[in-house]
């Protein structure tokens, strides 16, 4: 493709970088960014540096966070004897679309996958096991949902999960599988998604 401009050229190649945008769109979004006022630009520019340079992870359950304890976490309305194992981010944020949940979260960053070399020691599934284990005694953890996807992957981790959290005495459940198998947690409508959560199934 010829380009009118360099610079038009060099922020084409940049933003083509981003997933799901090819180079057409991504000059559609260059020419729009031209014609929008520069302040609007600059503002832009300036959310997605600081996106990039102030966002940290919690220090509890690894969401996501604008501070060392993220929101949910620092939250007294929150219930938190229950904890929901989710893969990222974007799972959280599912699942807190369907306003059917009210517990406290715990991101793994991953699943267990042989083939692109994730294994148990790559995720945050240490930390799952201190905060069940060193829960204070008036405040202990009573359940853990494990919300993965429903592949071979997710059933995996699940499975790791379930002998890892066995020996705490802890309830464990899965959510129900009104998920589609194969399916991503992040593309699962909200009411399907909420049905699962409220129908979710515990491990014996």
């Amino acid at each position: 493709m010829n380009y009118p401009s360099k610079l038009i050229e060099n922020a084409v190649n940049e933003i083509s970088r981003l997933p799901g945008i090819g180079k057409k769109s991504a000059l559609r979004l260059a020419l729009h960014l031209l014609k929008r006022d520069s302040e609007q630009t600059r503002n832009l520019a300036d959310s997605l540096i600081a996106l990039r340079e102030q966002t940290c992870y919690c220090r509890k359950c690894h969401n996501i966070s604008d501070s060392g304890i993220c929101s949910i976490c620092a939250s007294s309305r929150r219930d938190a004897s229950v904890i929901c194992v989710v893969t990222d981010t974007r799972d959280v944020l599912a699942i807190e679309n369907t306003s059917q949940y009210n517990g406290l979260y715990h991101v793994l960053g991953g699943i267990i996958s042989p083939m692109e070399g994730v294994g148990p020691s790559d995720l945050n599934i240490d930390s799952l096991i201190q905060r069940v284990v060193s829960a204070p005694e008036d405040e202990p953890v009573k359940e853990v949902i494990l919300a993965l996807s429903a592949t071979m992957e997710g059933d995996t981790t699940a499975f790791y999960l379930q002998k890892k959290l066995k020996a705490t005495h802890v309830k464990i459940s899965t959510i129900a599988r009104g998920i589609p198998v194969g399916g991503d947690l992040e593309y699962t409508d909200e009411v399907t998604l909420g049905r699962s959560i409220v129908g979710r199934l515990v491990y014996e």
